[in-house]
């Protein structure tokens, strides 16, 4: 039930993020300013949420953040940064909470990420369309209200302090941001069928696919699934102007997130939350080139990234075997 609550809260702030972003049209550079504050402050923001020990309340205050700012729109520079900095603020809150209650699992953290890719979606579709808030309040009050029923503080226990990562750790923590950077630059594949029902379909196959691949990887191991699955991603992204493949495609690509986020705390257990920013602010860089007109990628460079990304994976999570 808490990582539940902590999923749906996460749907409701991605949508509401997005419903926010679009109703009021930001601009290309308000847009640039809001992804920094979203993804780019995580990491200084986890390494505070690991010093304070107070995720419970990163992930409520940054809800509140999200739900005032959708209550009150605006264009200004501060509504801008606020919206972002709430954004933050939740995910690395519930990240950590999930983190904390399922240190060896990642089907958890697949549980709590996927939705994010749902809300934004949902909220995109709001904004453009011009509809009213309502449902974006609500849907931020019952996350909220849930959070409080569900997301107790649990009881004091000794923690270890937060320490500086193990030199040892620099290698699987640089191959497993190249990963993420890859995935984010990915996300801007050519991908022709991908309009009206079918676009929602591809959101749904990357839920999916997030879910999955923390499932899998607790039963099976990370390493094959992640072999097994950015490799046949690879081989079907080679034939994704059809949208059978394609969808196939997305989804195997996507299983590798929660891994990729479960194998960095596992090499920086004492910073959870920087390790949770780390990989934020890899997505904010490979944002950043669509951002400044690369356009979209043909199919066959999105292949040549699930097989760059295979290699990287899958030598990161041999590197943190050793640690």
């Amino acid at each position: 039930m808490v990582t539940a609550a902590y999923a749906f809260s996460h749907f409701a702030v991605d949508l509401g993020c997005a419903f926010a972003v679009f109703s009021q049209g930001l601009g290309p550079w308000e847009l640039l300013l809001y992804n920094m504050f979203a993804f780019a402050t995580q990491m200084p923001l986890g390494l505070l949420a690991d010093m304070l020990r107070r995720s419970r309340l990163f992930a409520f205050l940054g809800t509140a953040i999200v739900g005032v700012c959708c209550l009150f729109p605006g264009r200004s520079t501060l509504f801008v940064c606020l919206l972002g900095l709430g954004n933050g603020l939740f995910h690395i809150g519930g990240g950590i909470a999930v983190m904390k209650r399922h240190p060896e699992r990642a089907g958890p953290l697949g549980g709590f990420v996927a939705p994010g890719a749902l809300g934004v979606y949902l909220g995109t579709v709001l904004g453009k369309g011009g509809q009213g808030a309502f449902p974006v309040l609500t849907a931020l009050l019952f996350g909220l209200l849930w959070m409080a029923l569900c997301c107790k503080k649990p009881k004091a226990i000794s923690q270890p302090p937060v320490r500086l990562p193990k030199p040892e750790a620099l290698l699987p923590g640089l191959l497993l941001f190249l990963v993420v950077v890859l995935r984010s630059v990915g996300g801007a594949v050519s991908l022709p069928w991908k309009k009206d029902a079918l676009a929602l379909a591809a959101v749904l196959a990357v839920v999916l696919g997030k879910l999955l691949g923390g499932i899998l990887a607790d039963r099976l191991g990370p390493f094959p699934v992640s072999l097994g699955s950015l490799f046949l991603s690879a081989l079907l992204f080679c034939f994704g102007d059809r949208p059978a493949p394609g969808l196939a495609a997305l989804l195997l690509f996507n299983m590798t997130m929660p891994i990729t986020l479960f194998a960095l705390t596992k090499a920086l257990p004492r910073t959870k939350g920087f390790a949770f920013g780390i990989l934020t602010f890899a997505l904010f860089l490979g944002f950043l080139p669509s951002f400044f007109g690369m356009g979209s990628l043909p199919l066959a460079a999105a292949a040549a990234g699930s097989l760059s990304s295979c290699a990287l994976l899958s030598a990161a999570l041999k590197a943190g075997e050793r640690l």
